[in-house]
């Protein structure tokens, strides 16, 4: 489809602050799609593209509030503009 873009040009998903993140793996838990992967005591992303565009579920789950997504209204922004690149290139 003309316009459409691959979740690969989407940059929408959960960064991990170390320095809060406690290791406690309850995003990796509540996660049905693998984002996220537990080892040695931290929480990594394991699989970005993974996450569901516009899903920031998992940052409720946190108990240390150690998962943060990119600002939605800035995203939006972003969202739309490549959006109407992907469309000028087709």
């Amino acid at each position: 489809m003309a316009g459409q873009l691959q979740r690969e040009q989407i940059p929408w998903y959960p960064t991990i602050h170390a320095e809060q993140c406690t290791g406690c793996g309850k995003c990796v838990e509540f996660c049905r799609h693998g984002v996220f992967q537990a080892q040695d005591g931290r929480v990594n992303v394991v699989h970005p593209y993974g996450c569901v565009v516009g899903c920031a579920e998992c940052t409720k789950i946190c108990p240390a509030g150690a998962i943060e997504f990119p600002d939605q209204e800035a995203f939006l922004v972003l969202l739309k503009t490549l959006r109407q690149q992907a469309k000028a290139s087709n």
